[in-house]
């Protein structure tokens, strides 16, 4: 694997321009962004995107379409949290806006600066973020990489550390894409006091990517989008800034008894003295008040148990309570159990995925199915996390089911279930993964599940770009015919899993 720092500004470009690092949430797979991202950058050329904004001409006036005056620039939809009110928007961010994005940061300049800063960022050993996105170098998908980097680096340098600390504290910064400033990336690149004499000086990075995001959002320069690799690291970059700032502050105080690891906006904070890591919180505090962020209080956690707190608490309950489970239905049961004391955990997703791999062979049950599905969906409900995995068990469990009206029934119910809560739109995109190939016109009220049977439908606005780049990106189709085609009736795990072989890293075992 290779950190993206450690890529030349060639190889970084090539990376973000990815179909991978465009969006890195869980869609089924005949979404295609990939030849509309090679298309976009064909068109563009290297041109900076003000070249090819629309005009208008009245009166003998030219009028110039610039994209932050223009709602939907990109494509929103909402994913329910925990079954009730909370909510995260994923963003598939406008192609035009990306690619121009990856290309400005990827300049060789740009590309340089933006390294140079990061080395400041990462300067004391005592602060040590590992959230720094990663080319995978195997067949493995970068996701899957990350995720195995998480286990042998956060998780195993945590347990390391109950050697020389006696308290860890955790904290974690309460929406954090969401509350990023955008004025603070150009403070976070080039300083504070140069980005802000500087503001409208575009041949600095910082600045550029602050317009950028601005033009995506309607002009606002509260947050930034989520769901791509790319964000990830503009993420990075505030709170790599974050990680500066407080090195400065606790070098200020003379803490000499500490160590943080920080993964993207959470923190542990080792130390001796329970006291030292509060006080390095409330120097953290004060300096995500500038950036306006701020603290997740209800998931502020300090322990004299550094083995225990180092591992999730998910995976301790899962390694304590899972037993063989004679039945489907009993195994099912003891997962619905595991959701509800670790919602939407890791743990339980990697037990969803050992149910499927169960009773994806099977060709007949005596279990009742309707009981099955009802207790999968009432995983599901709460669980956002576990809609792929649970959606290919859904696809499975409904195959047994012979008579074609019970089907339908129990699709109906699930629909029906998912219907009483808001922001839906990511269930809805699986729930037509499940029945595309049983009722390939069965609606779902989300755009992109319209967008598979209707090609002309805009998810993008697009109206701020001259013609021919605005037709590549109307007229690109992102839904791949060919995919449809050959996929079956139950979800295969070849298009759920994240890792290419299984690999448990809750169950390490010597060799």
């Amino acid at each position: 694997m290779t950190k993206v720092l450690d890529l030349n500004y060639t190889d970084a470009r090539l990376f973000f321009l990815k179909e991978e690092s465009y969006f890195n949430f869980d869609l089924p797979h005949y979404f295609v962004f990939g030849n509309l991202l090679q298309l976009v950058s064909n068109q563009l050329n290297g041109q900076g995107i003000s070249t090819f904004y629309s005009t208008t001409h009245q009166g003998g006036q030219t009028t110039r379409h610039f994209p932050a005056e223009y709602e939907d620039v990109n494509y929103k939809f909402l994913n329910n949290k925990d079954g009730k009110f909370a909510w995260r928007p994923f963003q598939l961010i406008h192609p035009a806006l990306y690619v121009s994005l990856v290309n400005k940061i990827t300049e060789q300049e740009n590309w340089n600066a933006i390294i140079s800063r990061f080395t400041q960022f990462q300067a004391n050993p005592k602060i040590r973020c590992y959230s720094i996105p990663i080319r995978s170098d195997t067949d493995q998908s970068d996701k899957a990489t990350s995720v195995g980097q998480w286990w042998q680096t956060i998780e195993q340098q945590s347990l390391e550390l109950a050697l020389k600390y006696e308290y860890v504290l955790h904290i974690d910064i309460s929406d954090c894409y969401g509350s990023i400033y955008t004025h603070s990336i150009p403070w976070a690149i080039h300083t504070k006091t140069t980005a802000k004499a500087q503001r409208k000086n575009f041949q600095l990075v910082g600045n550029v990517i602050d317009k950028h995001l601005q033009d995506m959002s309607y002009g606002q320069t509260n947050g930034i989008p989520q769901g791509s690799v790319l964000m990830d690291f503009i993420a990075e970059m505030v709170l790599g800034f974050t990680d500066l700032e407080l090195s400065d502050k606790i070098q200020q105080d003379n803490i000499q008894d500490y160590e943080i690891i920080r993964y993207r906006d959470d923190y542990r904070i080792f130390s001796n003295n329970p006291q030292t890591a509060e006080h390095i919180t409330k120097l953290l505090t004060e300096i995500l008040i500038e950036l306006g962020m701020r603290l997740n209080a209800q998931k502020t956690i300090v322990s004299n148990n550094v083995i225990k707190n180092s591992l999730k608490s998910d995976k301790l309950y899962w390694i304590s309570s899972k037993k063989g489970a004679k039945s489907i239905q009993e195994h099912l049961l003891i997962i619905h159990k595991l959701s509800e004391e670790h919602p939407n955990s890791g743990s339980l997703s990697k037990a969803l995925s050992k149910f499927y791999n169960r009773i994806k062979g099977i060709s007949e049950t005596y279990q009742n199915i309707t009981v099955l599905v009802s207790i999968l969906v009432d995983i599901m409900f709460k669980n956002p996390r576990t809609y792929p995995i649970a959606s290919a068990i859904l696809s499975k469990l409904l195959s047994l089911i012979l008579d074609n009206n019970k089907k339908n029934d129990l699709l109906n119910l699930i629909y029906q279930r998912f219907e009483k809560i808001p922001n839906t739109g990511h269930i809805k995109i699986w729930l037509q993964r499940l029945t595309i190939k049983l009722d390939r016109q069965r609606q779902y009220s989300e755009k992109l599940c319209e967008k598979v049977n209707v090609p002309a439908l805009q998810i993008w606005n697009s109206d701020w770009l001259e013609n021919n780049l605005k037709n590549i990106i109307e007229q690109t189709p992102i839904i791949d015919e060919a995919i449809i085609a050959g996929i079956d009736v139950v979800i295969t795990s070849e298009e759920i899993e994240l890792f290419k072989t299984e690999y448990d890293y809750s169950e390490q075992t010597a060799e």
